[in-house]
């Protein structure tokens, strides 16, 4: 089975909310809510990838030295096994925008459990709540 590594992050504002953005139509799983984030390039490391897909996706700027591991995910999807590791993320240069036309929402914790998201994002709620609260 082909492992496809992937790293996602949890921008957190100053009210504690965090960002999720819907995967536009089109795409795999498209109309859920994830945490934003994507694939790595050949040879990329996962904070690197993860500047450069906060920077395409959501048009703000971020510094490596503000991403911090908060957890991973593991988890076999019928073509492919995802490992995802999450950093949130509270300072970033610029306004979070939809760049790619993608539906944003800022919600507290606790709410992201109403949202249908991809399995493999779903295990990663329970670290949010215990690190943010409810």
């Amino acid at each position: 089975m082909k492992l496809l590594f992937v790293v996602a992050c949890a921008l957190i504002d100053a009210d504690n909310r965090v960002l999720v953005t819907q995967r536009p139509e089109g795409k795999a799983l498209a109309g859920l809510w994830e945490f934003p984030g994507g694939k790595l390039e050949p040879g990329e490391r996962p904070e690197p990838a993860l500047i450069r897909e906060l920077s395409e996706e959501l048009g703000i700027t971020v510094k490596e030295d503000c991403l911090a591991p908060l957890t991973f995910a593991s988890f076999a999807y019928p073509e492919f096994h995802l490992l995802m590791p999450l950093y949130i993320c509270r300072r970033w240069e610029g306004t979070v925008t939809s760049a790619e036309g993608q539906a944003l929402k800022w919600l507290r914790p606790g709410k992201l459990k109403d949202l249908a998201m991809p399995p493999a994002d779903e295990p990663l709620i329970p670290h949010l709540i215990d690190l943010l609260g409810a």
